[in-house]
């Protein structure tokens, strides 16, 4: 996989951004100094003249994070003029908007700790942290205004989508729903839509024309599914924290995960397949034994493969979105995405 890692200044640790490679030094360098300018205009945002909002509302902005959507804006602007007044502030909306989700993601989930810190609902409460993503939301909202109303209207539908997307993983898949295809829908709203929007911020306000706005729209919001579904991989396959998480969190949690989708969706009647399916249609699996046989199976079981040709899938389908871009450093940039999501579930 490819990071950033060379990247140095200010803050430089939060901006490494997993998967992109910058092979042309120049570019690296452009990118950078963007994501300073960017991690300043974010506390600039959040800042209110009532000192405990705006204390609450720098609470997982300060706590840092890979900064890959303000990333992604920068990467794609040029494709157009990286250096056009609407770049920096359209990757400012994108990432008060991921943060504003993770206030209210935090609540849904019950989470204690986020980036290494005290979620804002454990340190105050859960209206607190609510009405925090909103203000956030809201402050995004304002930027985008400065932008236009193509902008302003591009923000809400991708807001829109990603509420739709929630509400559609909290209900569940109604009667006589495919659950892999309701899932993949959730993936596309919650997931893909967002960084969609990133990628057709980045080349819009960068200058790009229009057939180079809609095709890196179109690989933003499958290279966003293909990441997601590469992280439910490597919940059941890593033994490491390559994915931030203990191996089977989301197992242990019931979270219903590609894999698992796959394997309880199997008729095969051998009697490993038979005994996974009994193990994962009893919900979370909690029990410390239960869990480490669950993930054994699923480990050597078909569904794994079967989620990892489905990355790769969506992987090479976002390279081929990428074939109406100019051949320049930007979009080898984004080809090294599509290379690295593929691989770190190989």
């Amino acid at each position: 996989m490819g990071y950033v890692a060379s990247m140095r200044g200010p803050g430089a640790g939060r901006l490494t951004a997993l998967g992109i490679s910058f092979h042309d030094p120049v570019l690296e360098a452009s990118i950078q100094r963007m994501l300073t300018v960017v991690e300043s205009a974010l506390r600039e945002a959040v800042r209110s003249a009532d000192g405990f909002v705006a204390e609450a509302a720098r609470h997982l902005v300060d706590a840092g994070g890979k900064r890959f959507r303000p990333m992604l804006v920068a990467v794609c602007a040029h494709l157009g003029d990286p250096s056009a007044p609407g770049v920096i502030p359209a990757a400012v909306i994108m990432e008060l908007t991921h943060v504003a989700t993770l206030y209210h993601d935090d609540v849904m989930d019950e989470a204690d700790v986020r980036r290494g810190a005290p979620t804002a609902n454990s340190r105050w409460s859960n209206s607190v942290a609510i009405l925090v993503g909103d203000y956030l939301f809201a402050r995004a909202a304002d930027l985008a205004a400065d932008l236009g109303p193509e902008a302003v209207r591009t923000q809400a539908r991708t807001f829109a989508r990603l509420v739709h997307g929630q509400i559609a993983e909290t209900v569940g898949p109604r009667p006589g729903d495919d659950p892999v295809a309701h899932y993949l829908r959730v993936v596309a709203a919650k997931t893909g839509s967002l960084i969609a929007t990133c990628a057709r911020f980045g080349a819009r306000f960068g200058g790009a024309s229009p057939d180079v706005v809609e095709a890196v729209a179109s690989y933003g919001e499958t290279i966003g599914l293909a990441f997601q579904l590469s992280d439910d991989v490597l919940d059941i396959a890593s033994e490491s924290t390559i994915s931030g998480k203990t191996a089977g969190t989301d197992l242990r949690e019931g979270v219903p995960t590609l894999p698992v989708l796959y394997a309880l969706a199997s008729d095969e009647r051998d009697t490993a397949s038979v005994r996974l399916r009994e193990i994962l249609g009893g919900g979370p699996v909690t029990d410390d034994q239960l869990h480490a046989e669950a993930l054994g199976l699923l480990r050597e079981s078909a569904a794994l493969k079967r989620a990892r040709e489905t990355v790769w899938t969506y992987a090479e389908d976002a390279r081929a979105k990428l074939a109406a871009l100019p051949d320049v450093p930007a979009r080898r940039a984004l080809e090294s995405l599509c290379t690295a999501v593929a691989d770190r579930t190989s």
